[in-house]
């Protein structure tokens, strides 16, 4: 994984003690592969139909046949979370269609009503008990000693809803969201 870049490193604005801070503004981290349908339709829930398309062929290969299920749109009050899952995008993509795709990670600046219908992703806990889980953990603990914001605390069977979004920074929205709410980060 590479360093996150300067102009997105706002933990140090975002992040307290008591975890991650939330406004209206939320982001969510892509590839940059996806970004001119992204700029046109806005986020999609499950938007990524290429990887989708991938898996169900590698899938039927051994005559297992996948079903279509619809992911919510995945957020976070950081920057430097968001280039995170950029980077695993991008590199999700690599491995599965190859191509040259570059992390980007996208502002998204929620009205007032979809802004209160996103929610903690409790989900997560089953993507943190894997190898991948405890990647972002690593992460995440660095980020957290970096800001000296303490050590990232959660019990994953026991945690309370918001700590998903507080501690570790995860939400969603199960909506799509439309392009005019979505900008790229620039620095």
């Amino acid at each position: 994984m590479s360093a996150t870049p300067a102009y997105l490193k706002d933990a140090k604005d975002v992040l307290t003690e008591q975890g991650f801070t939330t406004s209206n503004v939320w982001y969510h981290g892509t590839s940059s592969e996806l970004l001119e349908s992204i700029q046109a339709d806005g986020l999609k829930r499950s938007g990524d139909k290429a990887i989708k398309e991938s898996l169900k062929k590698t899938m039927a290969t051994i005559q297992h046949e996948v079903q279509d299920s619809v992911e919510p749109v995945f957020l976070t009050p950081s920057k430097e979370l968001a280039y995170y899952w950029a980077e695993q995008k991008t590199r999700e993509r690599q491995a599965r269609l190859g191509g040259n795709d570059k992390p980007v990670v996208l502002a998204v600046n929620l009205p007032e009503d979809l802004n209160a219908k996103v929610k903690p992703d409790v989900g997560a806990a089953s993507l943190l008990l894997l190898e991948e889980g405890e990647h972002f953990l690593a992460h995440l603990a660095k980020i957290y000693q970096d800001n000296n914001a303490g050590i990232p605390e959660i019990d994953l069977m026991k945690a309370e809803r918001m700590e998903y979004l507080s501690v570790l920074g995860m939400a969603y929205l199960d909506s799509d969201i439309d392009a005019e709410y979505v900008s790229v980060v620039a620095d």
